[in-house]
């Protein structure tokens, strides 16, 4: 398994990168959260002492927490009901006040001011939208005080969501210019196999790279409330973080002291190094946080141009255009299986792509009138998948 690292040299590497983090966002999920039906308070008064220790030893903290639907079930008489939609966003608007009352109540007895954020998708995928939360979160940690993320459950419906807190934490990790990411579940870590069919597995302490070898270890999990998606979504959000430059955990979120563990180098959970290479911050926006809009399927060519030798795309690389978008859209770019090997802003939207595809730059304003761009897509505003 050449992605692990070895246990020592493991050891020495988590306590330097979480010895230099600053500011640490830390990720805590239902499954931590919860009890039968509602909160789970011992966990709770838990989680706010661990993260007052983080800000009395000098970071900068921030909580995305999940748990607002779990709480309005509760306080609603809920338990067990399936729930609609609309249904949900109710239960999860009247749990999101419980939450950060607890929140509240907790962390005002380690004396540490909280705020809330709640927000969609929509937030950041829209680039001022993304700085203005940028801003209020920098300014919230300026005051000293611990900002609290939740997805606004009450208005967010498919086209809206994260679909999940652990791509939420990630995105705010790299937003924020976060250090580390902390990933709390029930779960005490990455495992080489499942520990509940194969022998002689064992728990890898560090990754250097999340690669396929490591994504197809998600479903290395047992007696846990996470499937197989669950865990990929964590590894995957540890990936988009290692690509800004930032570091990862995944750990027992129930475990007494679990963060002063980790932060006084002890070998627990399973350890994420950043890369080597970091992404430029607009680059990374473009790459995760925006959702194509369409997909423009490539010759072989026009791969490897964008692949290895950092080119710009051009018209006549492009084979087929799928799905309807407007100029400065977000799309992916799929080799001839269907694999995204880049994302990107187009120049041109989706029916004028269409007429030109396959053409010579040349052809452009003849074909469609006017030529604004030689590019479909400009270097600048494509990245490498």
């Amino acid at each position: 398994m050449t992605f692990q690292v070895a246990k020592e040299k493991g050891i020495e590497l988590r306590k330097r990168y979480l010895e230099e983090a600053r500011r640490v966002v830390v990720k805590v999920g239902s499954a931590v959260l919860t009890m039968g039906a509602g909160l789970n308070h011992n966990v709770l008064e838990n989680l706010a002492r661990e993260l007052t220790f983080l800000t009395q030893s000098g970071r900068e903290v921030i909580l995305v927490s999940s748990g607002a639907v779990a709480a309005g079930r509760k306080k609603l008489g809920l338990d067990g009901a399936v729930l609609r939609m609309r249904e949900k966003q109710a239960a999860a608007a009247v749990g999101q006040a419980s939450l950060m009352r607890s929140y509240e109540d907790l962390f005002g007895y380690f004396d540490q001011k909280v705020a809330q954020i709640l927000l969609t998708h929509d937030d950041l995928s829209h680039r001022d939208r993304y700085l203005n939360v940028r801003n209020t979160m920098n300014t919230l940690l300026e005051w000293g005080i611990l900002p609290i993320i939740n997805e606004n459950d009450t208005v967010s419906v498919k086209e809206l969501r994260f679909g999940d807190n652990d791509t939420l934490g990630a995105m705010l990790t790299n937003l924020i210019d976060a250090d580390a990411f902390i990933c709390l579940t029930d779960i005490d870590g990455l495992y080489s196999g499942n520990p509940c069919t194969t022998t002689d597995v064992k728990r890898v302490h560090t990754v250097a790279e999340v690669n396929g070898e490591v994504e197809s270890m998600a479903g290395n999990i047992c007696g846990s409330n996470l499937g197989t998606g669950g865990m990929r979504s964590k590894i995957l959000a540890a990936k988009m973080v290692a690509a800004k430059g930032g570091c990862s955990f995944i750990g027992p979120g129930r475990e007494e002291g679990i963060l002063q563990k980790l932060f006084s180098g002890e070998l627990v959970g399973t350890f994420f190094l950043p890369q080597q290479e970091k992404m430029a911050s607009r680059k990374h926006w473009i790459a995760f946080t925006l959702r194509p809009k369409g997909f423009l399927v490539l010759d072989d060519g026009a791969c490897r141009a964008l692949t290895g030798q950092g080119k710009s795309l051009l018209p006549s690389g492009i084979k087929e255009v799928r799905g309807v978008f407007g100029v400065g859209d977000p799309v992916h770019c799929l080799d001839k299986n269907g694999i995204a090997i880049a994302a990107g802003l187009v120049n041109y939207n989706s029916e004028e792509i269409t007429k030109i595809h396959g053409c010579h730059t040349s052809q452009i304003e003849d074909i469609i009138g006017y030529k604004d761009s030689d590019e479909v897509i400009h270097r600048d505003n494509l990245v490498k998948l």
